[in-house]
């Protein structure tokens, strides 16, 4: 099995137990451990894997981390665990850093069994840095974070490589979150910039910076949906499934309306139900067919084979719309997006209902 498969397997275990496990102990036990398990290292094996590694740091006698990852009797990675969803600020990482200063390890990673962070000494050697330098979310990844993560696996674990990229990491996930504050919020300074040509030398008022803000904002947003519809299309034109593959298109596309388009909601969702129900179905044959009201997601791309519509052209109001036994559609609200794992039992069950019994 694939890093990427038994990272999902992982996230899907956790997304049902995740709301049990209230102690570091049982975070460790249910989510670290397995974590770590599968990038390839022994947790069983104490020369390998060492739980609550000791050492002694100046004055303090007896300072434990964790789990040390070895290699050749030496630490190379080490790791301090917070309880599961329980806050990784920096402050909290205080045996962290003295533990990183005093052995030969150049990676730390705090985590709380959902997210990770890993952190090396880019700016003063043997200190360890006060932000990462990568971030992995067990939940919510991508493939490029799985491309990451791979280096920290036993069977490609190498220091050079690792530090050669981290500053790059580093510095591109400050800019990307800088610029995710900007579309949100976008600074006066940054409006004031994109304007200027455009007012024609009028004075920046109070008035034309409120008008102004909120026009970079939608322009930020029309922009970033443009760039994920372009890449879509080039997509869909570059896969062409095999029969093998039962003829359904990777890449969801609109039906026939040309004022149909697909939001980054209505993916993010496709990428959710996909993520569902990867162990019943291969993604390839989760479709997505987006029409004015809803986006209707299928197996192999068959409208007699309906799994679930989403209901999302109203962001305010969310919903999803899942098909029983008699083909009707039962509709039920969602907070946010990602309240679509809820469903992940109606929605295995559901593509259960139109799979022949020798699948």
């Amino acid at each position: 099995m694939d890093l990427i498969d038994q990272l999902n397997a992982l996230a899907t275990r956790i997304r049902v137990t995740k709301d049990l496990i209230q102690t570091e102990e049982a975070t460790k036990n249910a989510m670290v451990m397995p974590f770590i398990q599968i990038l390839g290292y022994n947790v069983f094996d104490p020369t390998e894997v060492t739980p609550e590694l000791i050492a002694d740091v100046g004055t303090k006698k007896g300072e434990k981390v964790d789990y040390a990852i070895l290699r050749d009797g030496n630490p190379i990675m080490l790791f301090e665990c917070k309880r599961c969803g329980g806050d990784l600020h920096i402050n909290h990482a205080s045996q962290l850093f003295r533990y990183f200063h005093v052995t030969e390890s150049r990676f730390g990673v705090l985590t709380n069994g959902l997210k990770y962070r890993f952190f090396t000494d880019l700016e003063q050697p043997n200190k360890m840095d006060n932000t990462p330098f990568f971030e992995f979310d067990i939940l919510d990844f991508k493939e490029r974070d799985v491309e990451e993560l791979k280096k920290f696996a036993k069977s490609s674990f190498d220091i050079d490589t690792i530090l050669n990229t981290a500053s790059d990491l580093k510095y591109t996930r400050a800019i990307q979150e800088r610029l995710n504050e900007w579309v949100a919020n976008p600074p006066e300074e940054f409006v004031r910039l994109l304007s200027t040509d455009l007012l024609g030398g009028r004075r920046f008022t109070p008035t034309l910076k409120d008008q102004f803000t909120q026009i970079t904002k939608r322009a930020f947003e029309q922009l970033l949906s443009e760039r994920i519809n372009v890449r879509l299309k080039g997509a869909m034109a570059a896969e062409v499934p095999t029969a093998s593959e039962h003829s359904a298109p990777i890449i969801p596309h609109p039906a026939d309306d040309a004022e149909v388009e697909t939001s980054a909601e209505e993916i993010e969702g496709l990428h959710i139900v996909r993520s569902i129900l990867r162990d019943v179905v291969s993604p390839r044959r989760i479709v997505m067919r987006d029409n004015l009201s809803y986006c209707a997601i299928l197996l192999d791309d068959n409208n007699r084979k309906p799994v679930c519509r989403l209901r999302f052209n109203n962001t305010q109001k969310l919903a999803v719309g899942i098909f029983g036994p008699d083909k009707a559609e039962e509709r039920f609200s969602l907070e946010e997006i990602d309240d679509l794992y809820s469903f992940a039992d109606r929605l295995r069950a559901t593509v259960s209902m139109h799979l022949p019994i020798e699948e």
